[in-house]
């Protein structure tokens, strides 16, 4: 049995900042479970309820197809900096698993501020997340740059009715998700 091989390094900087070199482009990385990335969510909402805040974290993908330059991703914003050190805590983001689950959050971050809001019903302490948006964040592609690939989870997501999720699962089935999801500014 060979051993994996680390596509994944961390270094520090004298700054503080965490840069990740990793050997291939994010759409090579893995889908994930909806469970593990349900426990990203609650890892990430706790984190944020809590003011944990994580560093400054730049991710250089590589890999052929990238070219020369490759691709930068730096999370410097406070929320994505502490939703980063929420992940690496229940998955490092030195395995592609880990780094798969962080883009999906961020995805998921990001589609819920800018369109699938209508997935979740919100309220004062929080909100409730439409289950088959977890699951479809899990198993949609990333993009080369690191996003989600967005025709691919609308898709994922086109067998719901246009309703918000109170008329669709039992809110015992629903997640809750952060009360404000603000852009992202990577």
């Amino acid at each position: 049995m060979s051993a994996r091989p680390n596509l994944i390094r961390c270094r520090h900087t004298r700054e503080g900042r965490l840069v990740y070199a990793v050997a291939c482009r994010p759409d090579a990385l893995p889908p994930v479970r909806a469970r593990d990335l349900d426990a990203a969510w609650d890892a990430a909402r706790e984190a944020a309820a809590g003011g944990v805040y994580g560093p400054v974290r730049q991710f250089r993908f590589g890999g052929a197809q990238v070219g020369p330059s490759g691709i930068d991703l730096l999370l410097g914003d406070a929320d994505a900096c502490c939703w980063a050190a929420a992940v690496d805590a229940i998955r490092p983001l030195t395995q592609p698993e880990g780094l798969s689950l962080l883009l999906r959050l961020l995805g998921l971050i990001d589609a819920i501020a800018r369109w699938a809001a209508p997935l979740c019903r919100f309220a004062r302490d929080g909100a409730e997340l439409h289950p088959m948006l977890l699951e479809a964040a899990a198993l949609t592609p990333l993009t080369p740059e690191g996003r989600l690939a967005e025709n691919s989870l609308r898709a994922h997501l086109a067998v719901l009715p246009q309703a918000r999720p109170s008329g669709g699962a039992p809110a015992r089935d629903r997640k809750p998700c952060a009360s404000s999801t603000p852009p992202l500014s990577c």
